[in-house]
């Protein structure tokens, strides 16, 4: 189920893998366009349509009320509720860190000043139905909050009833979301991008979704702020001769059941760890309710990569840049400062990616596809914007006009020489 690669083979499999999300979009993205174009000019009457054909439920009001938020509460257990708000309290504690201050440089002069300020609306999406993740929920609203965004809206599509999971609305409330709306798919992208009757337009999409919510989100970014577009989900495991295959395994098959895009791969120095890894599979994939899933992930995307040295091991790791990254070596607090692109890094047998996903307070919104080579994980920051304030006085200005005006001549721009030498016309 999962093959066994050795070093100098493995280039064309791995490009095989990580270009698994270069598939034909033709189609998504016309389709998606379509979905796109109906809500810009049927608003509400469209997102309606939409829902009914996709999520098979028929939605009179979109807004999720009091009652139902009273009744989610009533319906999860006080364990639950007790795991997400200590979940809540890492992910706020970490994130309290990124907020950003502007700074100014001041003389007697001139003023130069950046002031950071959080966007107006954001909307937030989160998957539903078979997919309804509350720590999504906490993820990417928490952020938000640090940043002070004032207007935060939530979608998530309905499942056929008309209901919205109860755990993803006692998240949202914990979060202090005052809006959850019932639409998800292309078209509750297209709502909060360009609004709708019921929908204010936002000013920043984020979180994860399918295909065409994927897809729709880079179709309107740009008239709206975006976080990223997230591909199938990824981990690469970095092992040596110490580390448990049985924990291998394990934590290979908790990427893999998100979807059958999944890549679960592991890179190893142990000939003889490679061979346990691949033996343990069947018996353990068997156990698992989404067997189906893991095991299709495992055969299409799934490698164990045999390295001769851990070097190559970590170069092979830095091409990749993985979502998820977790190291079984003896030496992993070494190894883990070698390592230059990856979304998240997880050190030692006692940290499965889990641990990332739901409670350690980092963020499990990441880049994916080998982005992690240039995009940073979700954070307070991509609610952040920043804006330049300049004060010259005219002594300020008198000392720099030569330098200005010669520029401006040599690109060409003589207006913008003049709109300085019209200042000093009298001199």
């Amino acid at each position: 189920m999962l093959q066994i690669i050795h070093g100098n083979k493995a280039s064309n499999e791995l490009k095989r893998i990580l270009n698994r999300a270069i598939s034909e979009t033709t189609a998504i993205e016309k389709a998606t366009k379509e979905i796109l174009e109906a809500v810009k000019n049927d608003g509400d009457n469209a997102v309606k349509s939409y829902t009914k054909t996709f999520d098979n439920a028929t939605v009179t009001d979109f807004e999720v009320t009091q009652r139902e938020f009273d009744t989610a509460f009533a319906e999860i257990s006080d364990q639950l509720l007790a795991a997400l708000k200590a979940a809540k309290l890492n992910i706020e504690i970490y994130h309290r860190k990124q907020l950003q201050e502007g700074y100014e440089i001041l003389d007697e002069q001139k003023m130069l000043k950046q002031l950071v300020s959080p966007v107006e609306r954001a909307g937030v999406y989160v998957p539903g139905g078979k997919a309804a993740y509350p720590s999504t929920v906490l993820m990417n609203v928490i952020p938000a909050k640090i940043a002070g965004v004032p207007d935060i809206t939530m979608v998530t599509p309905p499942d056929k009833n008309g209901k919205i999971k109860s755990s993803l609305l006692v998240a949202a409330k914990l979060v202090g979301v005052r809006r959850v709306l019932k639409m998800g798919g292309a078209q509750s992208i297209a709502a909060l991008a360009y609004g709708t009757e019921t929908v204010t337009k936002v000013d920043k999409i984020v979180g994860p979704g399918n295909a065409y919510v994927a897809m729709a989100k880079h179709l309107v970014s740009g008239i709206v702020g975006i976080d990223m577009i997230a591909g199938p989900s990824e981990v690469v495991i970095l092992a040596d001769a110490t580390a448990n295959p049985k924990y291998v395994v394990a934590d290979l098959m908790a990427q893999a059941e998100h979807d059958e895009m999944a890549s679960g791969i592991v890179i190893t120095t142990s000939e003889k760890l490679a061979h346990e890894i691949a033996e343990l599979v069947p018996e353990m994939v068997d156990a698992q309710p989404r067997k189906d899933i893991i095991a299709a992930a495992f055969k299409k995307f799934g490698a164990i990569i045999v390295v001769d040295t851990m070097e190559a091991g970590i170069e092979m790791v830095n091409t990749i840049a993985p979502e998820h990254l977790e190291i079984f070596t003896a030496d992993a607090m070494e190894i883990y400062q070698k390592v230059k692109h990856a979304g998240a890094i997880f050190i030692g047998e006692y940290t499965p990616e889990s641990v990332g996903d739901y409670y350690a307070g980092t963020n499990h919104t990441l880049p994916t596809n080998a982005t992690a080579r240039f995009s940073s994980p979700l954070g307070v920051s991509d609610f952040q914007k920043k804006t330049s304030v300049v004060y010259y006085s005219r002594e300020a200005l008198a000392a720099a006009k030569n330098h200005i005006e010669l520029i401006a001549d040599e690109e060409g721009l003589y207006a913008h020489r003049d709109a300085v030498s019209i200042r000093f016309e009298e001199d």
